[in-house]
């Protein structure tokens, strides 16, 4: 018996852009749906500017209507300051799903340079070109979408090797 496809939500973190993916996952099979932008106005303040990825990613969560989500993790930079914004914004992107009580899962990027690469350290070149292999619909004209529909993609495939793990 073949289960329903699962939508799953990619989300790659980012103040001045929050990429998002979505795809479908049915078994080992994955389906393009949709990818983006979520863009804040830099010349807002602060608790303006996580206002406007707040209601971005809730529209986008509204308008394909993901069953799961998955987050890439903030790594640490050499400014504090930048780590610090990029935590804020990763606070929405944790807390827009959870909002629509969606599952989400998190993802360390070395991870999911991993998964879709092969490779835990590959530029943002290899990861759009292996999104287009993997996903060959997908429409990802930025790094931050093609980079979101990585963690999506990394999601299924690790919720797929736990399905089989609990079947077995």
């Amino acid at each position: 018996m073949i289960s329903p496809p699962i939508r799953i939500l990619g989300i790659d973190p980012g103040l001045r852009n929050t990429g998002w993916g979505v795809i479908e996952s049915q078994g080992s099979r994955l389906s393009f749906v949709a990818c983006g932008r979520v863009k804040s106005d830099g010349a807002l303040d602060m608790g303006n500017r996580l206002r406007q990825l707040h209601e971005g990613l809730m529209q986008v969560i509204a308008d394909y209507g993901p069953h799961e989500a998955a987050v890439e993790e903030t790594f640490v930079n050499r400014d504090p300051q930048s780590t610090l914004k990029l935590g804020q914004a990763r606070g929405i992107a944790l807390m827009a799903p959870a909002l629509a009580g969606l599952v989400i899962a998190e993802y360390a990027a070395n991870l999911v340079k991993k998964i879709v690469v092969g490779a835990g350290h590959a530029d943002k070149a290899q990861i759009q070109m292996m999104v287009r292999v993997l996903l060959p619909a997908s429409q990802a004209t930025s790094a931050d979408a093609a980079d979101a529909l990585a963690v999506a993609i990394c999601h299924a495939q690790h919720r797929g090797a736990r399905a089989l793990r609990e079947s077995a």
